[in-house]
């Protein structure tokens, strides 16, 4: 006999639909599963067989053969066990379908015992699943992910037995079936989640930093800092994702599906309702930062995507790293070619760094108590470890310095709240300014649109025009003198780019100036 069930499965972070084909034959038994699956997928038949005899079925002593299609999609994971159960006993008889189910798919792996164990990778599959049609879905009671915010009909079964009682329910029965489920939610649903919020309040003086970030926030801008140690650069970028705006519910949805394609959701839940925040060490991997692996995976930049990727000590990172970075920062995005085809990773984020100005971390800061040890051959080569267009790349780069002690006891009047404040009303600015376009940040402007949503007067063109001359800053450099005015403009509530706001924007490129130049 033949039978068709409905499954999916994830490659990348897309959700790919499965259609499980189970052809039932006389002959010798053997069981085999076909359609270019992983290991993990054929070590299903040892735990479908045990999984059907322990609840209480009989496993069929003929020649069973499983087909996935389509052939020519790599299936890789447990999740087709479910599937794969259910197309076996439809097979042979012992279960029929009576409802709706025959247009959902079946996602679940199978423990020896018949119990559905839980999956990560939900959030892409059922998406997929809504897009191509079904009219819901049947997961595992245990999982966690909060996939009914994809608004497709979902049924949690503890067990495959309670996964066949389900096909026989009316159509009525199953949608009450529906709503209980839903009721059971995920954990993450029913626990309040509490974050520790630390607050701007906390750092004293830096307020130009302050402002720069405040700036870099309102804009979508790369930042870089670059100080001493003990300055409060690493204090400063910890806090600062709490003072960008909450994501909406279609990015938030974005984000949970990277997350939870990488297995990742919980760390992602700690994060919330924050945009989300990555501080990868800097031994990480060319992989493990633009993604990759034999079943390409996500890496810390499209896991930062719609959020922050914070490098702390930028210069100890692989130079091949930082190089891989480049095309991404200025794409938003990242395709990586296998043999089985292209995969594309999302990647629009904000690019957080700070480093020290030589290997002891004083040079140009520099106290009779604290001198700089380095000699001028150990700053050149600290310094190559950072490529130009790396560093061009960076829309703000200010110094950090050390704070006087007069201001270390001074209550600190800048909060968090504050700057969250300014920026969300800078947003909204830009919000009105782009809308009916893909552009959501001044960051984002280029090309032609560059001169037709920010437009210069006269005496803002010469003089910003004597400054290149000058400055011999590069023609991205520009660009971007341009946008961070743009944004200054916004946190201003001013309507035209001003001569101060271009001017506050060429001191936010301190590692363009000429005392940097001297100093490498």
């Amino acid at each position: 006999m033949f039978a068709r069930v409905y499954s999916a499965t994830v490659l990348g972070i897309q959700g790919i639909d499965v259609e499980v084909e189970v052809d039932i034959a006389n002959g010798l038994p053997y069981f085999e599963i076909s359609g270019l699956a992983a290991s993990t997928v054929r070590e299903a038949r040892n735990r479908v067989k045990s999984a059907v005899k322990n609840s209480g079925y009989s496993f069929p002593l003929q020649r069973i053969t499983v087909n996935l299609a389509p052939a020519d999609v790599r299936k890789a994971g447990s999740m087709l066990d479910l599937a794969i159960a259910i197309g076996i006993l439809l097979g042979s008889g012992q279960v029929t379908i009576q409802s709706g189910l025959a247009n959902w798919i079946f996602l679940g792996e199978l423990s020896l015992d018949g119990k559905l164990r839980p999956l990560h990778g939900l959030f892409p599959m059922i998406i997929a699943a809504k897009q191509a049609g079904f009219a819901g879905a049947v997961i595992p009671a245990s999982c966690e992910e909060d996939v009914e915010r994809a608004r497709l009909p979902i049924v949690r079964v503890a067990t495959l037995k309670e996964c066949v009682a389900c096909c026989s329910l009316s159509d009525n029965a199953l949608q009450a079936f529906c709503r209980s489920s839903e009721s059971k939610g995920s954990r993450f649903n029913q626990t309040e989640q509490t974050i520790e919020t630390t607050c701007f309040s906390d750092v004293k003086g830096q307020h130009h930093v302050k402002r720069a970030m405040e700036v870099a926030a309102a804009g979508s801008h790369h930042l870089t800092m670059v100080g001493p140690p003990g300055t409060g650069k690493t204090m400063m970028a910890r806090r600062f994702p709490a003072i960008l705006p909450s994501l909406d519910e279609e990015q938030s949805l974005i984000v949970d599906t990277i997350y939870s394609a990488c297995g990742l959701l919980s760390e992602r839940w700690k994060q919330a309702p924050y945009p989300p925040f990555r501080a990868p060490h800097a031994s990480i991997t060319r992989a493990g930062m633009i993604g990759g692996g034999t079943f390409p995976t996500p890496g810390e930049m499209s896991l930062s995507h719609l959020g922050v990727l914070f490098l702390d000590e930028w210069p100890e990172f692989s130079r091949n790293v930082l190089e891989a970075m480049r095309q991404p920062l200025e794409d938003g995005y990242i395709t990586l070619v296998r043999r089985e085809g292209k995969l594309s990773f999302p990647c629009h984020l904000l690019l957080v760094s700070t480093f020290n100005p030589c290997f002891c971390g004083f040079y140009g800061f520099e106290t009779d108590s604290q001198p700089c040890k380095c000699s001028p051959n150990e700053i050149k080569r600290y310094w190559k470890r950072l490529s130009g267009p790396m560093l061009d790349r960076m829309d703000i780069q200010v110094e950090v310095p050390r704070v006087r002690i007069d201001d270390m006891r001074k209550d600190e009047p800048i909060t968090t709240d504050m700057m969250r404040e300014r920026v969300q009303a800078a947003r909204e600015r830009q919000v009105h300014r782009y809308s009916g376009t893909k552009i959501q940040a001044n960051s984002q402007v280029s090309g032609r649109w560059l001169t037709h949503y920010i437009p210069l007067s006269s005496t803002v063109q010469a003089w910003l025009s004597a400054l290149y001359q000058t400055s011999g800053i590069s023609n991205r450099s520009y660009d971007k003198i341009i946008k961070l005015a743009r944004t200054i403009a916004d946190l201003e509530n001013s309507q035209h780019v001003c001569e101060e706001h271009i001017a506050e924007a060429f001191q936010y490129r301190a590692l363009d100036q000429k005392q940097w130049k001297e100093k490498i």
